[in-house]
Order: C-alpha cells, then sequence, then structure tokens
C-alpha cells in the first residue's frame, strides 16, 4: 500500500468552476518548464545550416544533432517515468530541468561538433526525465474530472504551440543573433523555474519503494534506442539501408524481450495489467497517429513553402503561426468538450477534423495563391488535432493510482517521443519515391501531394481505430 505526499491545498475538494491560488502556481510553473521542452523539438531546424558553417560540420552529419536528442528522449522516457514514481517526482523534475540548463548552456559555448552533440544527448536525457515527471506532478495535483481535463488541456496546447513556436524562433534567433541562442534561450527560463518551483510544488512518490526492475529497463531502453536509431537512419539513408533496417529488427526483439520479462518479474517495470488496459492502450494508440501526422504535416509544408513557394527559412517558420493559434484554441476548448461529450467523441470529431482539414490541402498548387489554402487548413486542423492529443492524455491517465501516474505519463511520454520521430522518416520518404533524387519545384509538389494523401488517410485510420478500441472497452 503506497500513499502520495502532496500539498496540503491540493487535498481540498474541487470544483469546476476555478483553480486554488497555489494550484495556479503550480500549473504555471509545470506549464512553463512543458512548453521549454517542446520549443527544443523544432527550434534547432532552421539553424542546423547555419550550426554547420559555424562548427565546420558536414551537411550530411548534420542528422546527428537531431538524432543525439530523439535517441535519449524517446530511449529514456518510459525508465525515467517509473523512476519519477519510485523515488519523488519533483526530485526527478527538478534534477532534470537543472541538466537541461547545463546542457543548453554547454551546446550554446560549443566550438566543436562533439561537444554540441554530447549537449544535445544531455538534453535529451532531461527531456526524458522532465517531461513525464512534470505530467505525473500535474495529474496528480489535480483529481480525475473537469480540472485535470482543463490543466491537461492547457499542457496540451502548450505543448503544440511550443513546437511551431521553436520553428519561428529558431529563424528569428538565427538570423538576428545567432544559432547559440537557441541554446542559450533555455538558460534563464530553467533557472527562473527552478527557483520558483522548489516552494510550491511538493514531493509526491510512495512510502514503500520497490526494487527496480533492471532487466527490464535495461531492454526497454536498449530496444526504443535501438528502434530510434532505426527509424532516424531511414530517414537518412533510406529504407534499404542496411543499418537502419538492423536497428529496427534488432529494437523489436528486444520489446519483445521486455514484454516476456515484464510477464515474470516480481516488480514490473510496467506491470502487465497496466498494458492490458484498453484504455491504455487505444489511448496510446490515437495519441501516436496525432503526434505522427502533425509533426510530419509541418515537415511537409515546410519543404512546399521553401522548394515550392520559394519561402525563406524564416519565413515558412512565420507561416506556422495560424497552426500556433489553433492548437491554442483546441487546447483551450478541448476540456469543455470532453465534459460535454465525452472523451471518445472528443478524439473522433478531433481526428475528423484534422483528416478533413489534411484533405483540403491536396489542393496546394504552385503558386502563392495557394498559401491563403495553407494557413486556413492548418488552423482548422491545428484544433481538431489538439481535440485528439488532449483526449489522448486524458484517456492514458485515467483510471490508474497516483502511485503509477509517472508510469502512465511515461507511457504517454514515450508515445509522442516515438510519434514525433516516426513521422518525418515516413512522410521523407514517400516524398522522395515520388520525386526523385534531384526533383524540381513540380516534382516536389507532386511528392508533397502524395504524402498528404498518406498524412490524411492514417488520420482516418487512427479515428476508426481509437473509436472501436473505445467502443469495446465500454
Amino acid at each position: 500500500m503506497t500513499t502520495e505526499t502532496v500539498p496540503g491545498e491540493l487535498q481540498r475538494p474541487y470544483s469546476a468552476s476555478g483553480l486554488t491560488k497555489r494550484q495556479r502556481v503550480v500549473l504555471l510553473v509545470l506549464l512553463v518548464a512543458q512548453f521549454m521542452l517542446a520549443v527544443d523539438f523544432s527550434i534547432l531546424n532552421v539553424a542546423l545550416p547555419a550550426i554547420g558553417r559555424g562548427l565546420g560540420l558536414p551537411l550530411g552529419e548534420l542528422q546527428w544533432i537531431g538524432t543525439a536528442f530523439a535517441l535519449a528522449a524517446a530511449g529514456f522516457t518510459l525508465l525515467f517515468g517509473r523512476v519519477a514514481d519510485l523515488f519523488g517526482r519533483r526530485r526527478l523534475f527538478l534534477l532534470g530541468l537543472a541538466v537541461l540548463g547545463a546542457s543548453s548552456l554547454v551546446g550554446g559555448l560549443a566550438t566543436g561538433p562533439a561537444v554540441l552533440v554530447a549537449a544535445r544527448v544531455a538534453q535529451g536525457l532531461a527531456t526524458a526525465a522532465v517531461t513525464p515527471a512534470g505530467l505525473s506532478l500535474l495529474t496528480t495535483s489535480f483529481p480525475e474530472g473537469p480540472l485535470r481535463d482543463r490543466a491537461l488541456g492547457l499542457n496540451g496546447a502548450l505543448m503544440s504551440a511550443g513546437f511551431t513556436t521553436g520553428a519561428v524562433l529558431g529563424g528569428v534567433l538565427t538570423d538576428l543573433l545567432s544559432w547559440r541562442w537557441a541554446f542559450f534561450v533555455n538558460v534563464p527560463v530553467a533557472l527562473a523555474v527552478l527557483l520558483v518551483a522548489p516552494g510550491v510544488i511538493r514531493e509526491s512518490r510512495p512510502e514503500a519503494r520497490p526494487e527496480l526492475d533492471v532487466p527490464g529497463a535495461l531492454s526497454v531502453t536498449l530496444g526504443l534506442l535501438s528502434l530510434v536509431y532505426g527509424l532516424t537512419r531511414a530517414g537518412a539513408a533510406g529504407w534499404g539501408d542496411a543499418l537502419a533496417l538492423g536497428g529496427l529488427a534488432l529494437g523489436a526483439a528486444l520489446l519483445l524481450v521486455f514484454l516476456a520479462v515484464e510477464r515474470r518479474a516480481a516488480a514490473p517495470l510496467v506491470p502487465v495489467a497496466v498494458l492490458r488496459r484498453r484504455s491504455v492502450v487505444w489511448g496510446n494508440a490515437a495519441g501516436l497517429i496525432a503526434f505522427l501526422t502533425e509533426t510530419s504535416l509541418v515537415f511537409l509544408l515546410t519543404l512546399y513553402l521553401q522548394e515550392v513557394l520559394g519561402f525563406s527559412a524564416l519565413a515558412a517558420g512565420l507561416s506556422f503561426g495560424v497552426l500556433g493559434l489553433g492548437t491554442v484554441l483546441g487546447g483551450a476548448t478541448a476540456a469543455r468538450l470532453i465534459a460535454a461529450t465525452g472523451t471518445r467523441t472528443a478524439l473522433v470529431t478531433g481526428g475528423l477534423v484534422q483528416a478533413a482539414a489534411t484533405a483540403a490541402l491536396l489542393l496546394l498548387g504552385p503558386g502563392h495563391s495557394s498559401l491563403w489554402l495553407l494557413l486556413a487548413a492548418t488552423f482548422v486542423g491545428g484544433v481538431g488535432n489538439m481535440y485528439v492529443i488532449v483526449g489522448f492524455m486524458v484517456t492514458a491517465t485515467s483510471g490508474l493510482p497516483d502511485r503509477e501516474q509517472g508510469l502512465a505519463t511515461g507511457l504517454a511520454t514515450m508515445t509522442q517521443q516515438i510519434g514525433i520521430t516516426v513521422g518525418t522518416p515516413v512522410m521523407s520518404a514517400v516524398v522522395a519515391a515520388r520525386a526523385g533524387a534531384h526533383p524540381s519545384a513540380a516534382a516536389v509538389l507532386d511528392g508533397v501531394t502524395l504524402a498528404v494523401l498518406v498524412n490524411a488517410a492514417l488520420v482516418l485510420v487512427g479515428v476508426l481505430s481509437t473509436g472501436f478500441l473505445r467502443r469495446r472497452a465500454s
């Protein structure tokens, strides 16, 4: 039997009408941290060419700046989610923020590729610690119901807005100052959160600490590392590359070993009973497709804006500001939709809206007049995508005791990381297969159109599958 240490004020009766003063401060601190992490996912995308020139990193090696981050962030997130449950969520949250601030400073001061890549690995590890710990602090601070849904809605909105903001901010900082400021910008934010958080967020952890499932931790971490490496390698070298296929095969084998270990472990990293919960399964399935499709759509539209319409990197980044507005609106209204109709309706409605908006992009043409269609479709699609993401987070963390919230948010964060990692290589392969090795603007448009069709189809598959699984779970 475990108990949770939470602020006394947070144990008072809740009402859907408002938050207490402490709850507002706790929510603000956690949302600022999650927003900063979301910015980190995309802030370096536009800055990569400048980083290559500044550090003498060849064009073909630039992918390791992103891959190093993705490997650590996706590979360790499930492990750190469980560590947060066992050893203290606030402790891991603060430690991860300290590592993030320090590694960002090191990355900004880097004078060579090796130091920069090492800093990105540390940033990824920090993200793998802070994201599930922060989410579990949020879910344990608010009970299931309207307040938690509202908090998760705001969290989802700021995460998506942060991803979009990162693309814009990276271009602005690189053009006006230096690519180094894409790293430095994290330092004051991390420091501010570290100064405020200890005074408002109390520790949350079980009294009894079971032994950490070391075989399970090793197998799942190495399996995820291999899987993410295979995916990112395939995006750079093609899906027929031997190392990519080897990484994918090894990752799949290690994840099967992990499942076998968990069935026999006395204190499993992920209890099999949790994996058998239909809400966990279909919630994470919906989240995987939501993150996979929307983040890869940003990649596709970046290609369209720069290679077809001739936009600069900065102008292309600014064009996604409308998408950010859509995600903020979706996050702000998702909790109300869920309260009025339920999570299943929110997931299906959001998925259908996202699919329709994505399908509208099939009408994009070679002229600048298509920009209005792009802006309208991405705004509407952002609203729909956010309904799915908030529905996913509510579903994936519901029905579990507080002592397992780190596990639940770790699974949800792992789903998010894999979705972000998988999407771009898949869509990149579709475009490359259609457009050829040295494509013209017309060929790029043809490839992007096919990939948009695949993207819309995946969203529809997600709507149908999660709707079916949710009906069976009811």
